[in-house]
This record gives C-alpha cells, sequence and structure tokens, in this order.
C-alpha cells in the first residue's frame, strides 16, 4: 500500500488519541493539563480507531478523508469550547487547554487533508 503525508498524519493522530483515551481512563487531568472525562475518553478512542485504520489500511483517500473531516471536527471543538458553549464545554469537560489542543490539531489535519498532495 502506497504511504504518504495523509496516511501518515492519520495513523501518527490515530496512535495518540488512541493512547490518550486510554490515559484519560486512569490520570484525569490528563498530563496535569487537559480536563476529560469518560465521554471525552470514548470520543478519543473513536476518533484514534479511526485514524489508525485509515492511516494503516485505509489508505490515502480515506487518510485524506479522516484529515478533512477530523480536522473540521476538531476545529469546530475548539470554536464551541472558546466560546464556552457551557453544553458542549460541560460534556466533553473541556478546559483551555483542551481549546488550544483542539485547535491546533484541527489546524494541522486541517492543513494536511487540504493542502498537501501525496
Amino acid at each position: 500500500m502506497e504511504r504518504g503525508i495523509q496516511t501518515i498524519a492519520a495513523a501518527v493522530l490515530g496512535a495518540v488519541l488512541l493512547l490518550v483515551g486510554i490515559l484519560g481512563f486512569v490520570n484525569d487531568p490528563v498530563l496535569g493539563l487537559f480536563d476529560v472525562n469518560a465521554t471525552h475518553n470514548v470520543v478519543h478512542l473513536l476518533a484514534g480507531a479511526i485514524g489508525l485504520w485509515a492511516g494503516v489500511w485505509g489508505g490515502i483517500a480515506a487518510s485524506r478523508w479522516y484529515n478533512r473531516v477530523f480536522g473540521i471536527v476538531y476545529a469546530a471543538v475548539a470554536v464551541l469550547g472558546f466560546a464556552g458553549v457551557s453544553a458542549f464545554v460541560s460534556l466533553l469537560a473541556l478546559n483551555g487547554a483542551d481549546n488550544w489542543l483542539h485547535a491546533l490539531i484541527g489546524a494541522v489535519q486541517l492543513v494536511v487533508g487540504f493542502g498537501m498532495k501525496d
């Protein structure tokens, strides 16, 4: 299977999100900075599993789709967190550090998904 920036980005983000999802169940806040709860951890596990699948087994097209969709989703989560949408913030136990990390993830995935060719 062909590899490139799309598959690498999807696989790396997927693996990191899986690890963070697992870590969140045993250590809150994660790394002493990022608040999580069970819902937030499950979201990380699902997003991570999809990213790892796309990057390792799904190929370039699936990885590009993942990078674009999750770039949009993470950017939206950051905007909602920064805006303080209380129902959303409390559902995922977001804090300021989470918002900045989600914005960074969203920006990187958007650049990769929409701006880079394989």
